[in-house]
């Protein structure tokens, strides 16, 4: 039997896009639904890296990437892969994948990634503040690795580019890297470092943080699964089994399970899912002070409380394959080659990153339903944007539209 009721603003997906809007909303006031079928924060917010990464505003999709794209795709151990079986499904969003990672759409959009990641880290810092939650927050910076001067050389477009929208980064002789983190190998390309960068010492922990302070709001979560949107005059009904709300207004924040209620919502948007793994190990003391990502490898390796974490590569192919293990031998592999001795891993995990062939996510109100606004499609940078994109939503829902709002509007894809 469904049980209905009415809301002003019902919140789906519960992951850290969706607990940071709730946040917002409700400590502005707003009566807030935050709707989920599983544990808030359980996804991929959970499963992470831990970065905030505001110096990530190159896409995915690159000249550099598109040049090397047969051979990614084909190498089962590339950091760039798919699952064969899906690529008839996949083909539409490759070919977009392909026109978005040529020169002039590769700098469109790192210029407005740069524009969104500009207030990501002081609106992370407030919002951690709001949800007591800045004692899991490390300001020690970033690190790439370069193992070679080759791999250093072949970043210099990447550099410029950041260069160009102030990122602050710092190219690193091999010594300087020794001297940042004595535990790694040695390295013949040097590193780049990020200083300002903050990352998460327990992902999980601060999506509990957010939760818990989004419900001291008054904000209250239903844990259910929306399969029905219907946008009918002024209001949204939401609607699954055993479950019905109506809403004033719906934010779709429901990450790789957006595309079905955008599609009900009237604007259908190329929405793909990256398939996210990582491997932990425990560590007695830690074995790095900061992320630390080995380029060629495509992987961060984060300390967190009691652990190393090991996460990344990319993997298209769905929502309903199950876990690759090549994958997580790849990550095993990897991380042997910086410590060679770290034992066996004691958790291994599969998540679902949405993604979109431009890399930009798509928050603002739906092109076809006014009362829906979209927030999602986030990629690697959902735990980074999430307090931006917070406040980009109940900027919307309060009338205020920010003037980057085009550049990740639903209405790109029309």
């Amino acid at each position: 039997m469904s049980v209905s009721s009415s809301v002003e603003i019902a919140v789906v997906g519960a992951g850290v896009i969706g607990l940071a809007t709730a946040l917002r909303l409700a400590a502005e006031g707003r009566e807030v639904m935050l709707i989920d079928p599983n544990e808030p924060g359980s996804g991929a917010s959970f499963g992470n890296a831990g970065t905030l990464a505001e110096y990530a505003c190159m896409p995915v999709g690159t000249p550099a990437v598109l040049r090397a794209l047969p051979k990614l795709l084909f190498d089962p151990d590339s950091p760039f892969s798919l699952r064969w079986a899906a690529l008839f499904r996949l083909a539409p969003w490759l070919t977009r994948f392909v026109r978005q990672s040529l020169p002039a759409a590769t700098h469109a959009n790192a210029a407005a990634l740069a524009g969104l990641l500009a207030d990501a880290l002081p609106a992370w810092e407030e919002m951690a503040g709001e949800a007591q939650a800045t004692d899991l927050l490390r300001r020690n910076g970033c690190l790439y690795l370069y193992r070679s001067p080759a791999d250093l050389t072949g970043s210099a477009a990447g550099r410029e580019v950041r260069a160009s929208f102030g990122v602050h980064q710092q190219i690193l002789t091999p010594n300087e890297v020794a001297a940042l983190e004595p535990n790694l190998p040695p390295v013949a390309g040097g590193g780049l470092y990020f200083p300002d960068s903050l990352n998460v010492t327990d992902p999980s922990l601060v999506m509990r943080r957010l939760s818990a302070a989004a419900m001291a709001r008054g904000a209250v979560f239903r844990k259910a699964k929306v399969t029905s949107l219907e946008a009918k005059g002024d209001s949204v009904r939401l609607s699954g089994t055993g479950f019905a709300v109506t809403a004033r207004k719906a934010v779709i924040a429901a990450g790789a399970f957006s595309r079905p209620l955008a599609e009900q919502a009237g604007d259908r948007i190329p929405l793909e899912t990256e398939r996210g793994y990582h491997l932990e190990f425990p560590t007695k003391t830690p074995l790095l002070t900061r992320p630390v990502c080995p380029v060629d490898l495509g992987f961060y390796m984060t300390p967190m409380v009691g652990r190393l974490r090991v996460a990344g590569t990319v993997e298209l192919g769905g929502l309903v394959a199950p876990p690759n293990p090549r994958r997580l031998a790849l990550l095993d592999r990897g991380v042997r080659q910086f410590f060679p001795n770290p034992g066996q891993p004691s958790s291994q995990w599969l998540g679902f990153r949405p993604s979109l062939p431009d890399s930009r996510p798509v928050i603002g109100p739906s092109g076809k339903s006014p009362d829906v606004i979209y927030a999602f499609g986030h990629g690697h940078l959902g735990l980074t944007l999430a307090a931006v994109t917070a406040r980009w939503v109940a900027g919307f829902i309060a009338g205020r539209e920010s003037p980057l709002a085009a550049d990740f509007a639903a209405a790109r894809f029309s």
